[in-house]
């Protein structure tokens, strides 16, 4: 299958820069994390947003969030962060926990369901994060399955679910968590837990 590259043993960096311009360009891309495999794409681009609701077969009223690499490209999507948000993120970034923050403007309405608010997360896996680094955009990301089938945490089961319709697939061996990431908001200066993953 040539839209399939095997880093199970050792990433080809080239080969991950060719993946990233595929999801710079709104196509979809599944791709392994830390927590569970991701299906992605340029979360700045609102039909490869809506694409990727098609593929999942996900209800346009459910948010989907984004993976970005590092703290600036999060100040590029996000707005009024507090330091109670700041706290929690260098707590907790990189590593599979989700936070809730005021969108910018730049972020399509149709990545949030129409709401203010995004989820937004550092993942700690080196694939995912050269991924985004590389494609320059943060990655619109949800668990790679159908909707309402079991999240996928390997590649065999995936590919069953998506075959053609994905435009490529990384393998980076079976999940190191295999549970979604923990999702938090801060509200009124308290972190609630909308979502219990690893991190409690």
């Amino acid at each position: 299958m040539e839209k399939y590259l095997d880093f199970r043993d050792k990433i080809d960096y080239k080969k991950l820069n060719d993946v990233a311009r595929i999801i710079k360009d709104g196509g979809i891309v599944v791709f392994p994390t830390e927590t569970v495999y991701g299906i992605g794409t340029n979360g700045l681009d609102a039909k490869a947003i809506e694409k990727l609701y098609k593929i999942k077969k996900r209800p346009f009223s459910k948010p989907i969030s984004l993976l970005v690499s590092d703290m600036e490209m999060i100040k590029n999507v996000a707005r009024d962060i507090t330091d109670m948000e700041y706290k929690l993120m260098n707590a907790f970034f990189p590593g599979p926990f989700t936070i809730i923050l005021k969108k910018k403007d730049v972020v399509p309405n149709i990545l949030t369901a129409n709401g203010e608010t995004v989820g937004i997360r550092i993942p700690d896996n080196e694939i995912a994060r050269s991924l985004i680094e590389y494609s320059g955009v943060p990655i619109a990301t949800t668990s790679a399955n159908i909707s309402g089938k079991e999240s996928g945490t390997n590649m065999e089961s995936i590919l069953k679910q998506f075959k053609d319709g994905v435009d490529f697939y990384i393998n980076g061996g079976e999940s190191k968590i295999g549970v979604g990431s923990t999702i938090v908001k801060v509200i009124d200066g308290n972190p609630i837990i909308l979502r219990q993953g690893s991190i409690s």
